[in-house]
């Protein structure tokens, strides 16, 4: 099983658990983020994200790596709900991953800011 697979498999648990998919909000934790709307899993986002900072912190003074492990598990799934909630899926973000492959940070940071003000000039 590739880790492709694992995430696949994670992303049609979550769709599966979206209300019009017939998600009980009463008996998943998922539904009940989806169920609740945007501002309860973008919240729970940053919160996930504000805890793997912490846990990161710790690991610089001795602390446990595997909190740190759990923490980006945790932050990866609450952004793979928000992905479902906008209809996307993790193969989208890996296939971003793949296309930025090769392009240095600062590349791809130009690039970016290239676009930005392209779109805006529309």
């Amino acid at each position: 099983m590739t880790n492709q697979d694992i995430l696949d498999r994670l992303a049609a648990v979550v769709e599966s658990r979206k209300p019009a998919n017939g998600g009980d909000p009463e008996k998943s934790y998922v539904a009940r983020l989806l169920h609740k709307g945007p501002d309860a899993f973008l919240k729970k986002i940053g919160e996930e994200a504000t805890e793997t900072v912490m846990a990161a912190k710790d690991v610089d003074h001795g602390g446990d790596k595997a909190k740190l492990v759990g923490e980006v598990a945790d932050l990866w799934f609450h952004t793979m709900i928000a992905l479902a909630h906008y209809g996307l899926t993790p193969a989208d973000v890996v296939n971003e991953l793949a296309r930025r492959e090769g392009l240095s940070g600062l590349e791809e940071k130009a690039l970016r800011k290239v676009q930005e003000r392209e779109r805006l000039g529309d």
